[in-house]
């Protein structure tokens, strides 16, 4: 075998040589390759990891505000019942005081007639009783005659007694 021409020499080490550059070149652009995956992938971990701390810290606070949320439930469920036990309470009162406050309302209409009586009545007191009378000569209408409306029973019985009036209010 003979040797190769010079040229064949040249053009095959320029060859070689520029397959050795874009080896070259390769081998740089898959190491810059692999740093942006190393980068990528501890970002990516990085990342999770905050969401996975994210995420814990979301689900404790869920845990916290639920806890919370059935303590003032229990509170307000405690706070109805207690309210519907006054209300029951006030019912059971309003029930027991009812027909006073109907007995009072029926004084309250009655009371200007009775006021009236009474005023009558001190009056008559005041009046005093009536001055004995001539037995010959009775006052119209008095013990002595029958009333105009009796039944005639009352001649039997003894004279009256006078009447006085007295009030106990």
């Amino acid at each position: 075998m003979s040797a190769p021409p010079p040229l064949q020499i040249r053009e095959a080490n320029a060859h070689l040589a520029a397959v050795h550059r874009h080896a070259a070149e390769l081998e740089v652009r898959l190491d810059a390759a692999e740093r942006t995956v190393r980068a990528q992938a501890e970002r990516l971990a990085r990342h999770d990891q905050q969401l996975r701390a994210a995420l814990d810290e979301l689900g404790r606070a869920k845990d916290r505000e639920i806890a919370a949320l059935q303590e003032q439930l229990l509170t307000s469920e405690a706070a109805v019942q207690s309210l519907q036990a006054a209300v029951r309470q006030r019912d059971k009162l309003i029930g027991q005081l009812q027909p006073r406050a109907e007995l009072l309302q029926d004084i309250c209409r009655r009371r200007p007639p009775l006021a009236g009586l009474l005023a009558s009545l001190a009056e008559a007191e005041r009046l005093g009783p009536l001055p004995a009378s001539d037995p010959g000569h009775p006052l119209p209408g008095g013990p002595s005659s029958p009333l105009a409306n009796s039944t005639g029973e009352e001649e039997d019985r003894d004279h009256l007694q006078p009447v006085v009036f007295g009030t106990t209010v």
